[in-house]
Formats: C-alpha cells, sequence, structure tokens
C-alpha cells in the first residue's frame, strides 16, 4: 500500500520538525511537544500519513486524519496537537513549503482556467487522491537515493503541485500564485506584521498595502486569518515572547518590551490567556517537559 511505503520512509523523522535534504520537503514523527506546535506555520501542504493533528487558528479548528492533506495559504499563528492513531501507531506527517514563484511558473505551463476572485478561510483540509498519494511516494523514495534529488525532486514536486491544483484546494494555490489576488494583497500585510511585530499596528497603512478600504482590509483580513490585523499580531509577539522565555533571553518584564508590550501586567494576562500559566510558570513547565525527554 502507499500510505505503508509513505510510512516506512517518513519514520525516520524526529518529534520535531526534520528537514530531509529534499528542498523544501520536511516530516515529523512521534509526539511533538506542544510548544513545538504552537508558532507561525509558513504557507504549505501537509499530508497526515499516521495518526492525526488538530490545528486551531483563531476559533476555527479543523482535524486531520491519515491519507488528508491540509494547505495554509499565508503565514498563520496556529496551535496543533497531534495525537497516535488508535492502535498506538505514532502520528507521522510530511510537508511541502509552499514558493509564489514555483506555483505560478507551473500555472504558466497550464491551460487558463477563470479564477472566482474569492477571498477565503486560508487554511482548510481535504482526502488525498491515490494520484497525489503516488506523487508523494516517489518524492520520499528519494531519501534512499540523494544523488537523484537533484534531477528528480523538481518533477515530482511540480507533480505535488499539480495534484493538488486539480482538487478542491487547487484555488488555493492559485491564490498564492496570482499577486493581484485578494489574499496575496493581505499576505503583504501580514509579511509586514511578521517582520514588524513590536512596533505599534496602524490598520490604515496596512490596508494601502493591500490596496483595500480600511474595513475591507479588515473583513478580508479576518476572513483569511481567522484574527483581527490586532489579534494577529498579539499572537506573533506572544509565540516570539515565548521562545525568548524558553531561550532564557530576558526576565518577563524585559520579553514584554521587546515584543512591543508597554505594560508587562498586560502581557502577562494575555500570554496567561492563550497558553493558559503565566510567562515564568509555562517557560519552567517546559524546561521541565523538555528535559525530561533528554
Amino acid at each position: 500500500m502507499q500510505l505503508n511505503e509513505l510510512r516506512r520512509l517518513a519514520a525516520r523523522a524526529e518529534n520535531r520538525r526534520t528537514e530531509t535534504g529534499i528542498p523544501r520537503i520536511a516530516m515529523v514523527k512521534g509526539a511533538v511537544p506542544e510548544h513545538r506546535l504552537a508558532t507561525v506555520y509558513e504557507p504549505m501542504i501537509n499530508l497526515i500519513v499516521a495518526g492525526n493533528k488538530t490545528m486551531t487558528v483563531g476559533d476555527r479548528s479543523f482535524r486531520y486524519d491519515p491519507a488528508t492533506y491540509f494547505v495554509m495559504s499565508v503565514d498563520l499563528p496556529a496551535v496543533g496537537a497531534v495525537e497516535p492513531s488508535a492502535d498506538g501507531e505514532p502520528y507521522l506527517a510530511v510537508s511541502l513549503t509552499l514558493e509564489p514563484v514555483r506555483l505560478a511558473q507551473l500555472l504558466g505551463d497550464l491551460p487558463k482556467t477563470a479564477t472566482e476572485g474569492r477571498c477565503s478561510s486560508g487554511f482548510s483540509v481535504a482526502p488525498v487522491t491515490p494520484e497525489l498519494l503516488d506523487a508523494w511516494l516517489r518524492m520520499l523514495r528519494l531519501l534512499d537515493q540523494p544523488t537523484e534529488i537533484a534531477a528528480l525532486a523538481p518533477a515530482y514536486e511540480r507533480e505535488i503541485l499539480f495534484r493538488v491544483l486539480q482538487g478542491p484546494l487547487g484555488w488555493m494555490l492559485r491564490e498564492i500564485a496570482a499577486p493581484e489576488s485578494t489574499v496575496s494583497r493581505i499576505g503583504l500585510a501580514i509579511q509586514w506584521i511578521r517582520e514588524n511585530f513590536a512596533l505599534p499596528l496602524r490598520v490604515k497603512p496596512l490596508a494601502d498595502m493591500a490596496a483595500l478600504s480600511a474595513s475591507a482590509f479588515h473583513r478580508h483580513f479576518k476572513t483569511v486569518t481567522a484574527l483581527s490585523p490586532l489579534q494577529y499580531q498579539k499572537r506573533v509577539r506572544l509565540l516570539h515572547a515565548r521562545t525568548m522565555l524558553i531561550a532564557g533571553e530576558g526576565n518577563v518584564t524585559s520579553t514584554a518590551f521587546a515584543v512591543g508590550y508597554e505594560s508587562a501586567t498586560q502581557f502577562s494576562r494575555e500570554y496567561a490567556r492563550l497558553f493558559g500559566s503565566s510567562p515564568s510558570r509555562d517557560a519552567i513547565d517546559i524546561a521541565n517537559k523538555v528535559r525530561g525527554h533528554a
């Protein structure tokens, strides 16, 4: 079976994002620590091979089971949780990071299709097809033939993209590749927020960047990300702060100011609301868990 061979190939992954040596292809296995699943996810296609995963962005949640895949079309701050299969088989997944230029090149070689100009959620899930599984399988077989990666991986990547383009989530890839699409224009604002998260957020310049009115920008931003622009910035700030605290790069007060908060009290309150405990307690708990698995 295709899935069985994919599981065998992906089983060499670690319980974190594991680079494969194949450009843009990564994989993960097992009980991934929660703090590694709470992050800003880049645009990707992610195939669940075993176990299941729950992904939550804002107030939207999706559950992914084996032989399903999800697409993210923009950078999204999300919280995830993974579980083994019912028979105890560890969670396994493989991913392809999406690059607009590669999608645009592929679309340029395909017959033109009418686009709906839609603006919808920046992440969704669909069942995998045998053809898509086969393309993934040939890609991962390159793990055992590293000398063939340079010659064959680009062709297999194009086929994975092509198969997704032919499926129910193909419109998401077309939105990524089209610079004039609403999703792409919202993506410009998202990138600015990610790179300047510590600065005050003003909607009007971001709306201008996306060539939208302030009200339309706010509406489309929430449709794509399930968060308002301010909520998105807060999530990015808090995720970055958590990384700093885990790494011991500062205390709670200095970290709060470093990520853009003017009040350490407000920072601690919003941190606890998102992660379930105070910043200092959370960092200690994560450090203890990491040591316990070392």
